[in-house]
């Protein structure tokens, strides 16, 4: 069965702005490798829409060699995005989820290939909620932002997590790998 992975930037103080945050191009390989190995992403509207960015890099290459390499796998990936309000989506590779967050997943899980992410700070705690996320991927960055939007907000349970394993940047950003503990 596939797991559902939770991967996202976030600063020293639990913000997710990806304003705050100047990711280089270990980490660019870094969410490329996530991407290649992955099978879905599955993004709420805001997310996907500030994604559709890649678009543009795939149509005209920035010159720096991991952005590229990343657009190119970012433009890959087939997107699973959850929206109210959006009717239809552009990317060729996405989708617009028709059905609610824990069908939509339970029934990604069930079927063959490679496992799910998510990456958009509302759907992982949605996820979180209904007990979807099987990892944590937290990449947390060296910088102390003061306030924005936080990640982990409306939680409605104590979540106990056990640390997998880390992975250090030379930025300083070091990625978390946890798993819901079994209490």
């Amino acid at each position: 069965m596939r797991k559902l992975i939770a991967a996202i930037n976030m600063t020293l103080d639990g913000y997710c702005d990806h304003t705050a945050i100047d990711p280089d191009d270990e980490i660019h390989q870094h969410y490329a490798d996530l991407l290649d190995n992955a099978g879905i992403i599955l993004y709420g509207r805001i997310t996907y829409q500030l994604m559709e960015y890649w678009r543009t890099v795939v149509q005209s290459p920035t010159g720096n060699k991991a952005m590229d390499d990343f657009a190119v796998i970012m433009d890959k990936i087939p997107k699973v995005v959850f929206s109210h309000t959006l009717k239809n989506v552009e990317w060729e590779t996405a989708r617009l989820a028709n059905r609610d967050l824990k069908e939509e997943v339970t029934a990604l899980k069930q079927q063959p290939g490679k496992d799910l992410l998510v990456g958009s700070p509302g759907l992982i705690i949605a996820a979180m909620n209904l007990n979807l996320i099987d990892e944590f991927q937290l990449c947390i960055h060296p910088v102390i932002l003061g306030g924005g939007l936080p990640l982990f907000k409306q939680i409605h349970a104590k979540t106990i997590l056990k640390l997998l394993k880390t992975k250090t940047f030379k930025s300083g950003a070091v990625v978390c790998y946890y798993e819901p503990a079994q209490v």
